[in-house]
């Protein structure tokens, strides 16, 4: 708790203050909303996923640094579910925006990003049949379906539209959350197994750890980016769908 307390909620509290006051930023009931489904999908999807890892041994807290548990999680492994997801869309909102491109991308291009999530998935699949990779395997095999369905929709919009907003977007939290994460390693807040990574680091953090903290910030921004595009265009998303011809003589006429 002390951890969220110094490291989590003062950044949080900050950049929330600014995307609510900055005309510049994102606030409101789009991006908020954007927002609460992905928490409630963050702790609905993580949650089986820790109680499987925690009684596996891959990773342990220290004597008494948590109050208590539910299941095998810690009850501020549940609050860091909520509050990581907050502090990275925060800093997204402060440059949030939305580019004029159709909903219509072609079929090709959604198998594609489907069949990269997919893959990602077998890989960690097989990569968790040995106890060395078991932590990254688990983490490739947990990402991958997430990964496969946000592809599958959008992929085309954010390779091409919004390369540059995911990059900072994703860049700045990640390597906030490594350095906290490292921190709270030395501190014995937290340890992680020896046994079930693969023993390379960066500067002290496995890289097991940094994967975490970049896919999960991936899932979110991802997520709210997608959302907030879908919303864009709700002339395309209503009535008979993506494929309808008004959508694309309504998208002809923005062009």
């Amino acid at each position: 708790m002390e951890f969220h307390l110094v490291f989590i909620l003062p950044p949080l509290l900050v950049l929330g203050w600014f995307a609510w006051r900055r005309d510049d930023a994102s606030w409101g009931r789009a991006p908020l909303s954007g927002l609460a489904i992905m928490l409630f999908l963050a702790v609905v999807y993580t949650t089986p996923w820790t109680n499987v890892m925690i009684p596996r041994g891959v990773w342990w807290y220290g004597d008494g640094a948590v109050l208590g548990t539910i299941w095998y999680t810690p009850i501020e492994e549940y609050l860091f579910f909520i509050l990581q997801p907050i502090l990275t869309a925060f800093w997204l909102f402060q440059f949030l925006t939305v580019e004029d491109r159709s909903l219509l991308i072609p079929l090709s291009h959604r198998l594609a990003g489907a069949a990269g999530g997919l893959a990602i998935c077998v890989l960690g699949y097989f990569l968790m049949g040995t106890t060395s990779t078991f932590y990254l395997g688990s983490l490739l095999f947990w990402a991958g379906p997430i990964l496969a369905i946000q592809w599958a929709f959008g992929i085309t919009y954010l390779i091409k539209e919004v390369p540059r907003l995911l990059a900072v977007a994703l860049v700045v939290p990640t390597l906030y959350l490594w350095t906290v994460d490292r921190i709270a390693i030395g501190l014995g807040i937290w340890s992680i197994s020896e046994t079930h990574t693969i023993g390379l680091s960066l500067l002290g953090l496995p890289v097991e750890e940094a994967l975490f903290f970049f896919l999960t910030n991936v899932f979110l921004v991802q997520g709210i980016v997608l959302y907030m595009w879908l919303l864009d265009r709700p002339y395309e998303f209503a009535g008979v769908g993506w494929f309808s011809e008004r959508a694309q003589a309504v998208d002809s006429e923005r062009a």
